[in-house]
């Protein structure tokens, strides 16, 4: 097979889709060459203007498409009337335009004309037949044609469904799938070319059950946005929400086509519009896109923002009503999902009636969609999870709650499964997963036999190893042994902030790795590294005027993190999500980070009143005297990571960690996709260990500034101040965060410990700990639920 490299991708249409699958392609560091049509009448640099705009639109938007703005000079803009014959040197030609079969085959006409033989072509279609867009075309255009249907918004949404045509060669949908993964960050799914394929066909299924359910349980449009949201590991956006931001108008599209492409779909009734679904079409009340769908942003009278709900009976917005079950709050103590899972679906009274006629019905449609859509189970639950973000799938769900007992739920309610299922369970197989020797198995109904899930097997999976694997772990932390003489700590409370427990797994895991492992990997499968420490515990010691709990507190954090960098064996961590105040100090002090590109990093401390105490505010003045060179004015420098602490800058990307000298050039990496990101931390463990690690020397040669750099910290502080910018206790903050940069109130510029200045740093957390404003922002974002309680 001839090894194939994408260093050019054209992508046909510049809408919504198309500029911002463009935007995706630069962040993977491809050449993005971008077309669209010329306006009628357009002449000179004007001809232009369509797609321009489409780009300088999505490149404005927010949240961004891009991980850096400046990666926007890997797109070329043009039209397709004068630089079609571009496409001639991409590898990769994408078409993105109108959903209209007769517009797509005038596209292909013009590829045909230029596209290099061999090229890869494909269409982001999103339900209209591979193989009629094949009629006409040449046969290598056929052999190298398929669906490539990416999910709006491509950065941000992780599906990206292959459907290959009739005549795809096997190489190029291999290629397909595996530069998806890798590349792009994609979870790539493999479609069979039916109407929506597979993600549409079963999300849009589900909310057009919840429609009907909607007027049947007599419930209200918040009442479903409530129990469809988080509490059953869905986004918070929830049903109504979601459909307000895609646009009912798209959904309806969806709808419409698989009612009229279906006709032998046993649920096919449920594709029919309610009629105040319809009256809403008709008054084009679309959502955001029209100002107003089931929801409506308003100015009240005192001249406030408000949103409105839509009354269904009487199609009138009314103020929102808070939605109380007795269900939701009965699960509220509930961590794990299944565990939570499991009682909604047991529960009493609307709620409970709600949620076994959703999943009930959701279950027999996924069965029957066995093998019409896909012949494997695990293609329908990743697409869910990855295109709608879903916690579960479907099927997952289904293990969940018991497949038995779930069964015998349905057949109460006369809904009935497919008779795979039954035949399966006659079999004694109760289950659609298994994981066997650490292996993720899925059962298989043409063979009636569970097979490995393929492409996972180079993945390391904390949830799926053997009970074997742990190695210690206490109720904030576990250790497991993930082979090679590797160990991965990894926190489990809530939101991963670190706690004392934490902290006991991190020094714990070291100790084992420097008696009989090679090096230790912190990292773990949640959505989020770490939010930070546990700010409520400092409140509650600084409330109680408990000073040396919080000084034993931060020097136990300190020597936490020093520990990380100062050990006889690599530490590296790994990075997914937010990675903030605490989390970000322990990031700081790693050998090396692995961070998923969607990766949030900075210190917040400055946010709540403090500055960073776990050897942050010490990091960020190391890194400055490292980044002086002699003969430069240190003070540019210091400003800068002075302002990224002052200001509390997160990441907006691993990209952008870099910029901020978060992440250093040259020693930590990205990886475009989350699910490698243990596997690839453990690589760098390894190789780290194998180039023959040496522990590093402490350092004592820290360039600060003392007094030279006060000054100006001290006069910007004042200056703000003066100008109304930042409040007094900001100005003594800054102040603070100041006097550990500059190593305190020194003569002159002195070289100076890592000891020195986390003494320094460490007394003045303590110190404005004291503060009566500290107390009260912390106690003001603990009682909004900003920040973690215990």
């Amino acid at each position: 097979m001839t090894k194939r490299i994408i260093k050019k991708v054209a992508v046909l249409g510049s809408g919504v889709m198309g500029s911002r699958i463009a935007c995706h392609f630069a962040n993977a560091g491809v050449q993005v060459l971008l077309l669209d049509i010329v306006p009628d009448g357009a002449a000179g640099n004007e001809r232009n203007k369509l797609v321009n705009d489409a780009l300088s639109n999505a490149l404005k938007s927010n949240p961004s498409p891009l991980y850096r703005k400046v990666d926007a000079q890997l797109i070329a803009t043009g039209n397709f009337s004068d630089d079609m014959k571009r496409i001639a040197d991409a590898d990769w030609i994408i078409e993105v335009v109108v959903e209209n079969l007769d517009i797509k085959r005038k596209v292909f006409d013009e590829v045909e004309k230029y596209r290099k033989p061999g090229s890869l072509i494909s269409s982001n279609t999103s339900g209209i037949p591979i193989s009629m867009m094949n009629d006409g075309r040449s046969e290598d255009f056929k052999r190298h044609f398929c669906g490539t249907h990416f999910f709006n918004p491509p950065r941000y949404l992780p599906l990206l469904e292959i459907i290959p045509g009739p005549d795809t060669l096997t190489e190029v949908v291999d290629f397909y799938m595996s530069y998806g993964e890798r590349v792009l960050g994609k979870t790539t799914v493999l479609c069979k070319d039916t109407p929506a394929f597979i993600a549409n066909r079963i999300g849009v299924f589900g909310i057009m059950t919840v429609f009907q359910l909607l007027s049947e349980l007599q419930l209200s449009i918040t009442d479903i946005d409530k129990l469809t949201g988080p509490v059953i590991g869905r986004p918070k956006s929830a049903t109504f929400r979601t459909s307000d931001v895609v646009g009912l108008d798209t959904l309806l599209h969806v709808a419409a086509g698989l009612r009229a492409n279906l006709p032998n779909d046993e649920a096919r009734k449920v594709f029919e519009v309610p009629a105040f679904i319809q009256k809403m079409a008709d008054n084009r009340w679309l959502g955001d896109k029209s100002g107003q769908g089931f929801y409506k942003k308003v100015k009240n009278p005192d001249g406030k923002s408000e949103i409105l709900v839509l009354n269904p009976a009487t199609l009138e917005y009314t103020a929102q009503t808070k939605s109380k079950f007795p269900l939701l709050d009965q699960v509220k103590v509930i961590e794990k999902l299944p565990e939570k899972l499991k009682v909604l679906y047991a529960g009493d009274g609307k709620a409970g009636s709600f949620y076994r006629k959703q999943f009930n019905l959701l279950f027999a449609y996924v069965s029957h969609r066995i093998p019409e859509i896909s012949d494997e189970i695990y293609r329908i639950d990743e697409a869910m999870k990855a295109g709608f973000g879903w916690e579960l799938g479907p099927f997952e769900t289904w293990d969940a709650l018991g497949l038995e007992q779930s069964i015998r739920v349905m057949e109460t309610d006369g809904i009935k499964p497919a008779s795979w299922v039954m035949d399966m369970l006659k079999a004694g197989k109760k289950s659609f997963y298994q994981t066997q020797n650490g292996r993720q198995t899925c059962f298989d109904p043409a063979s009636n036999t569970y097979k490995p899930i393929p492409g996972i097997e180079n993945l390391i999976i904390l949830k799926h190893q053997e009970p074997n694997a742990i190695v210690w772990q206490n109720k904030g932390a576990t250790i497991y042994d993930i082979g090679d003489g590797v160990l991965n700590l990894e926190f489990h409370t809530k939101m991963n902030s670190v706690d004392s427990n934490v902290l006991s797994g991190v020094q714990k895991a070291i100790d084992l790795a420097e008696r009989d492992f090679k090096g230790v990997l912190i990292a773990n499968e949640a959505p989020n590294f770490s939010a930070g420490a546990n700010l409520a515990m400092v409140f509650m010691m600084a409330v109680e005027q408990d000073w040396d709990e919080i000084d034993f507190s931060i020097r136990a954090f300190q020597q936490t993190v020093m520990r990380i960098r100062y050990s006889s064996i690599p530490v590296v961590t790994a990075t997914r999500g937010m990675t903030l105040g605490g989390g970000c100090e322990m990031t700081l002090h790693a050998d090396k980070v692995v961070a998923a590109a969607e990766s949030y990093i900075g210190l917040v401390e400055f946010g709540v009143g403090l500055i960073p105490g776990g050897g942050g505010s010490k990091e960020f003045a190391l890194r400055a005297s490292d980044e002086f060179k002699e003969g430069d004015i240190l003070l540019p420098v210091l400003k800068e990571r002075f302002l990224t602490i002052g200001q509390a800058k997160v990441s907006t990307s691993a990209e952008e960690a870099f910029d901020m000298g978060i992440l250093r050039k040259g020693n930590d990496r990205k990886v475009m996709n989350g699910k490698h990101l243990i596997s690839e931390g453990k690589r760098e463990v390894l190789n780290l260990a194998d180039a023959g690690y040496q522990m590093p020397v402490p350092r004592k040669d820290i360039r600060v500034l003392g007094r030279t750099g006060l000054g100006m910290v001290y006069a910007g502080a004042h200056s703000m101040y003066s100008g109304q910018y930042i409040s007094e206790h900001d100005k003594k903050i800054s102040e603070k965060l100041g006097f550990v940069l500059c190593g305190g109130d020194l003569s002159a510029p002195t070289l100076v410990s890592e000891q020195y200045l986390l003494d320094l740093e460490r007394e003045a957390f303590l110190s404005l700990c004291g503060e009566k404003k500290t107390l009260e922002r912390i106690q003001s974002l603990l009682t909004t639920g900003k920040i973690l309680r215990n």
